[in-house]
């Protein structure tokens, strides 16, 4: 066993690419500005184009489903690379004399390099990887039943929130990262499933745990702010309230797309069983 977790920190924490990597503004791929304003006005005006002009080549089912697995399966180890990555990281990181650092880094002693930065790296690209959602689902055909505007707009901004965490060394981030990756393990192991053919009976739960996910994020960020009052301040401050933002515009949408699908099925169903009573 010790052998095994030696093995595995090492792949994903002492490995000298991981732990000597260091975000250099406008040098390191992905660290400008310009490459995330490239990314998600391309991806909205694809998204827009597609939605509307049939563009897109006509898959076989089976040639869609094919690569409906293959990616599910990739964003959902993927993931779970990433979680268990930050959190050995983050632990790895943290100095013995400052038990609160994936809370809060210490104000303007904390350079965007390590692992634990690493990590956020690997996960901003992965928010571009999970565009494929959005041409999957229109190449399903399925545009007018899923391509959502909690969808578009959670996928062309998450990418912002990524970058933002590496510019500006948010404090937080390893939280956030470790907790939004568990639940991706969850959404595309369900997405996974369904593609093979496998109906799990928890797909209600995806979206309860993306919700929680939100709440979470709001008490542990009370708890950041909290230290950031009391000392000398957290990194990234302004990096946060930007993420606090967008995650409250988040819950919202979240809790409004819960309330429009489940209360809708919640009454069908009870309509079906007054009916069958009758």
């Amino acid at each position: 066993m010790d052998t095994l977790y030696a093995t595995i920190h090492y792949w994903l924490v002492d490995h000298p690419f991981i732990t000597h990597y260091h975000w250099i503004p406008n040098q390191t791929p992905g660290a400008s500005p310009l490459f995330v304003a490239v990314a998600v006005v391309t991806y909205l005006t694809l998204t827009l184009s597609l939605s509307h002009f049939p563009l897109l080549p006509t898959l076989s089912s089976a040639a869609l489903r094919l690569i409906t697995v293959v990616h599910n399966l990739v964003l959902c180890l993927l993931s779970l690379i990433m979680a268990v990555g930050c959190t050995l990281s983050a632990l790895h990181q943290t100095p013995p004399d400052y038990p609160i650092w994936p809370l809060c880094f210490p104000v303007n002693h904390t350079p965007p390099r390590g692992p634990s930065f690493f990590w956020a790296h690997v996960f901003y690209f992965s928010k571009i990887l999970e565009f494929l959602d959005t041409l999957l689902i229109l190449l399903s055909g399925s545009r007018s039943r899923r391509l959502s505007f909690l969808h578009v707009y959670h996928h062309a901004v998450v990418v912002v929130m990524c970058y933002v965490w590496l510019a500006t060394s948010q404090s937080l981030f390893p939280v956030a990262l470790v907790t939004n990756a568990t639940v991706h393990v969850v959404m595309y192991s369900y997405y996974l499933l369904s593609a093979v053919g496998i109906r799990p009976w928890w797909k209600r739960l995806v979206t309860d745990f993306q919700i929680i996910q939100f709440l979470f994020s709001f008490v542990i960020s009370g708890w950041m702010v909290y230290y950031h009052m009391k000392g000398p301040g957290c990194e990234g401050i302004w990096g946060w309230c930007f993420n606090g933002v967008f995650n409250a515009s988040l819950l919202a949408l979240f809790f409004d797309f819960h309330r429009k699908n489940y209360a809708k099925k919640k009454r069908s169903d009870l309509l079906d069983k007054a009916a069958k009573i009758s």
